[in-house]
């Protein structure tokens, strides 16, 4: 029985991915208490040996401060995440794993990814693909992909409907559930899902439900002192 409210600690690299993660968790795991740290001194672009070690040094702050769960926010990250569940016995999810372990455990035949930068959509094809075997091996998966660059300078509304469009022209509006690319597409997750008719799924919000489930299991409430 866990007597105290859950600490979970969440690693970004960009401020809006902390803003984002934060609502997520507001939603949809309030008990827990958030511990955010911002590294956005990824200057090199990519993971390097030394930002790999840096992760590895954060990851460390926080479970010795007491995390019992964490959140890396980030998709360059998952490598440092495959390091982390080897050194640390805690939950550390990758920013999107749990998304795409929701999408393919579901009843989801055809599965579309949406996303407003490029290098997004083929991150999270290959995810998806090296996931589906352990997930889902008795079912295959189909999957469509649109990029529409123009939603990232737009409003949630304006978004939603630009990634509708782009996911028309690429021909997925037969697509049974949505997958968001990017965290910073997850103010359009709402309109979206009006516009298409399905459900539409997000990073955050996956992983908030996720460590909900692994921190506070049936039948131990969370006790607020």
């Amino acid at each position: 029985m866990i007597d105290s409210p859950p600490l979970v600690a969440m690693i970004h690299a960009v401020p809006t991915a902390h803003r984002i993660a934060q609502d997520a968790f507001a939603q949809e795991f309030a008990q827990a208490t958030v511990w955010n740290v911002l590294d956005d001194a990824n200057a090199a672009g990519g993971l390097t040996g030394a930002l790999r070690r840096r992760m590895l040094r954060l990851i460390a702050h926080v479970v010795d401060g007491g995390a019992q769960g964490l959140l890396l926010t980030c998709s360059s990250y998952g490598e440092v995440v495959d390091t982390a569940r080897a050194l640390w016995d805690v939950p550390v999810l990758k920013s999107d794993e749990s998304m795409f372990k929701s999408a393919l455990s579901g009843p989801y035949r055809r599965i579309a990814v949406v996303a407003s930068t490029p290098p997004a959509v083929p991150a999270a094809v290959a995810q998806l693909e090296a996931l589906a075997p352990a997930v889902r091996p008795d079912r295959p998966v189909d999957i469509v992909t649109a990029l529409c660059e123009a939603a990232a300078d737009a409003g949630p509304e304006e978004a939603a409907r630009l990634l509708a469009d782009a996911l028309r022209a690429a021909g997925g509006t037969d697509a049974d559930a949505v997958l968001l690319a990017q965290y910073s597409l997850t103010p359009v997750r709402d309109a979206l899902a009006a516009l298409l008719g399905v459900p539409v799924l997000d990073g955050a919000g996956a992983a908030a439900r996720e460590l909900r489930a692994l921190l506070t299991p049936a039948g131990a409430p969370v006790v607020t002192p």
